[in-house]
């Protein structure tokens, strides 16, 4: 995109668990960009238009105008374009290691997925959803295990793709009316993914850097 400003700039909505993963990963790294809040409910921009023409979605970033879609892409992306930037989110030196984050950080989008339709859905529909959830979860759990945080001891790729989703959890419990009895009768599920939530939260209110 010939003109466009140098430097990063997101194109966000506030509100998106998926662009918060992108705030989350910039502020943890330290990596100054430039916020733009989209209309999603309206006219969408042309600038996000132009950015993004297959989904005409947002996260989008925007490194010196050329645009890199897709929150999962574009935390990879960060990884790549900013070898320097600190804390590494993938482990380094440890390809496998680094394909499980990967992973693991696709699958979290199932929480979203699965909670989205346990909201709109009713009757056996939405038991299914809620059914499938609670899998979901008791997955994510059983990865997460013991540990402080998906990758270990320190915050990591899988903890910023998965963070943003925690908030949401009780309202899914809230939708699913016997959710509180399925959670009874898988022990708790969920509970090791909210308290790793509640380990470590967003850097930074707004998220919008430099």
């Amino acid at each position: 995109m010939a003109g466009e400003k140098k430097g990063l700039v997101l194109l966000d909505f506030w509100v998106s668990p998926f662009g918060q993963r992108c705030r989350i990963a910039l502020a943890e790294k330290g990596i100054p960009y430039e916020y733009s809040e989209q209309e999603l409910l309206g006219a969408k921009s042309d600038l996000l238009l132009r950015s993004n023409p297959v989904h005409k979605k947002i996260p989008v970033l925007l490194h010196d105008g050329r645009p890199v879609c897709e929150s999962l892409v574009i935390l990879n992306y960060l990884e790549e374009a900013f070898p320097d930037a600190s804390p590494k989110l993938l482990p380094a030196g440890d390809a496998y290691a680094r394909a499980q984050a990967r992973f693991w950080a696709a699958y979290s989008d199932k929480v979203y997925e699965v909670g989205t339709r346990l909201w709109k859905l009713k009757g056996e529909p939405q038991a299914q959803a809620r059914a499938e959830i609670v899998q979901v979860l008791r997955n994510l759990d059983g990865e997460l295990g013991e540990k402080s945080f998906f990758g270990g001891e320190a915050f990591g790729f899988v903890d910023v793709a998965l963070v943003p989703f925690v908030p949401w959890l009780p309202s899914y419990e809230r939708y699913g009316s016997s959710a509180s009895r399925d959670r009874a009768q898988a022990g708790g599920v969920g509970a090791p993914v909210r308290a790793e939530g509640e380990r470590r939260q967003e850097p930074s209110p707004a998220g919008k850097g430099g």
